[in-house]
């Protein structure tokens, strides 16, 4: 009888958890400059791409070819005056996309009217105002995110100061503008210095694009025997969720803005106040004069620590900032 070896018993050793991301399909060679913006479109077959002078439009299923439906680059590169800085389908109509540009332009454009883009449906500009402007004005308006609400029927961009709502139906001017760091419109000449002021911050809604509006039902029987009309009571219904948009800051700070309540509260990511179930406290920032406790001076704002890029999760309070190599997950508080 030959011997038996002795059994071995497989061992478990604990490890750290690795995630690891591999590509499923690579779609190459379509771009020439560093791609800025990729959505997807609502009929589920296509996507778009863009860069600084052009934006493609990609079948999912195809990974070796494109279309070309918007090209802004001139004969003479020297004769450029613009770039594209952001671009994104609509939420519902498959035909209809918007980018934006450093000039402070939004254009809305239609599939339907030609193969290439050139010419927009809406053209969405804010006169400036001839008493700010300055040096660094056409910078600082440069528009570095474009996103459509989720019903459609708003978009809101950011540029280096602000956030606006745009009514699609109103294109001379937004419907709301919302301060995000309006003190630092005195640090413009420091900011350009140190590059800063071409820091490309994005911005994002929450899930609800209701801002207090309500759709109100009644209901009628009519009574056969009398052929009289009797109303069957009802009541209101709970005021819908507020809709809140949030974008980033310095300092590692992010600034969210209720656009029912017109409210906005800035709050901070960082290690030191990012335990588990930790309540964030809002921040203020003292743009001059004598500090009040729990103020930070604008003097004393780390402008390398930076939030660019921002998430709200579709249904649920959940939100993710991005600071340099970090990333912070934050929930509503649960009573």
């Amino acid at each position: 009888m030959s011997r038996l070896s002795p059994s071995q018993v497989p061992v478990l050793i604990p490890m750290d958890l690795m995630v690891e991301a591999s590509p499923r399909r690579v779609f190459a060679n379509a771009h020439t400059y560093h791609i800025n913006s990729i959505s997807v479109n609502s009929d589920e077959e296509t996507y778009l791409s863009a860069d600084d002078l052009r934006i493609n439009l990609w079948n999912l299923e195809i990974t070796d070819r494109s279309f070309n439906i918007v090209d802004i680059k001139p004969a003479n590169m020297e004769e450029l005056t613009e770039v594209i800085t952001a671009a994104e389908f609509h939420p519902h109509q498959c035909n209809t996309f918007v980018y934006s540009s450093s000039k402070g332009t939004i254009r809305l454009c239609d599939m339907r009217a030609s193969a290439l883009c050139d010419k927009q449906s809406k053209l969405f500009e804010e006169p400036e105002d001839p008493s700010n402007r300055s040096f660094f004005s056409e910078i600082i308006s440069s528009i570095s995110d474009v996103k459509f609400s989720h019903n459609g029927r708003y978009m809101m961009t950011r540029d280096y100061l602000s956030v606006k709502i745009w009514d699609l139906n109103m294109e001379s001017r937004p419907v709301e503008t919302y301060q995000v760091h309006e003190y630092l419109r005195s640090k413009l000449c420091s900011l350009y210095e140190n590059d800063c002021i071409f820091d490309k911050f994005e911005c994002c809604w929450n899930g609800n694009d209701r801002i207090g509006f309500y759709f109100i039902e009644g209901a009628y029987k009519l009574q056969q025997s009398s052929f009289s009309i009797a109303h069957v009571p009802f009541s209101f219904p709970p005021p819908p969720p507020p809709s809140v948009v949030m974008t980033g800051s310095y300092n590692n700070f992010f600034r969210m803005f209720d656009r029912g309540q017109r409210r906005d509260v800035t709050l901070e990511a960082s290690r030191e106040n990012s335990k588990p179930m930790q309540v964030l406290k809002p921040r203020k920032v003292c743009a001059g004069g004598k500090r009040k406790k729990d103020e930070i001076s604008v003097d004393s704002l780390d402008f390398n620590k930076k939030i660019l890029h921002t998430a709200w999760h579709p249904q649920d309070n959940i939100i993710a900032v991005a600071t340099t190599n970090n990333l912070y997950i934050f929930q509503d508080k649960v009573n």
